[in-house]
């Protein structure tokens, strides 16, 4: 599948998947593009930062918005969440549940909040709707993709 580069930030960061006798390390990607600036996509793999397959793997999309509010406190309902560990500084738990299972996960805070400190200069908080050309997606929705309408 080709893949359509748009301007963005990438971040290596290794997980450790928490297990109920042993931890596994998981390298994996966090993805911002501009062209989806609400959302951050976690690439699970052994990736390069310009690895094409980055989207032919795992990967989940998350929103900016509730990883910056994990940083400090327990965020999300459902299929994501994610808390700062109380004892330790530098640790972020992550917690992802799909119909096939579930998992925990521990990472860096640190990486994150630099993650998340590229992405706000690329795309201030707020400023997100800027970059979406709503209209211009709701006219073509409306006009069946930009079809005839009468179906031609």
């Amino acid at each position: 599948m080709a893949s359509r580069w748009t301007p963005g930030h990438t971040s290596p960061i290794t997980l450790q998947l928490i297990g109920p006798q042993s931890w596994t390390e998981v390298p994996a990607l966090l993805c911002y593009e501009i062209s989806d600036p609400y959302a951050v996509r976690i690439a699970f793999g052994d990736l390069g930062e310009d690895d094409a397959a980055a989207d032919d793997g795992i990967a989940w999309l998350v929103s900016r918005e509730l990883l910056r509010a994990g940083l400090d406190a327990p965020a999300g309902e459902g299929d994501v969440r994610i808390w700062p560990a109380h004892a330790a500084a530098d640790v972020l738990f992550l917690h992802l549940r799909a119909p096939s299972g579930e998992a925990l996960f521990e990472l860096s805070r640190a990486t994150v909040a630099g993650f998340l400190r590229q992405t706000e200069a690329m795309v201030p908080s707020g400023t997100e709707s800027d970059l979406l050309a709503l209209d211009d997606e709701l006219h073509a929705l409306l006009s069946n993709g930009g079809t005839d309408p009468s179906g031609r």
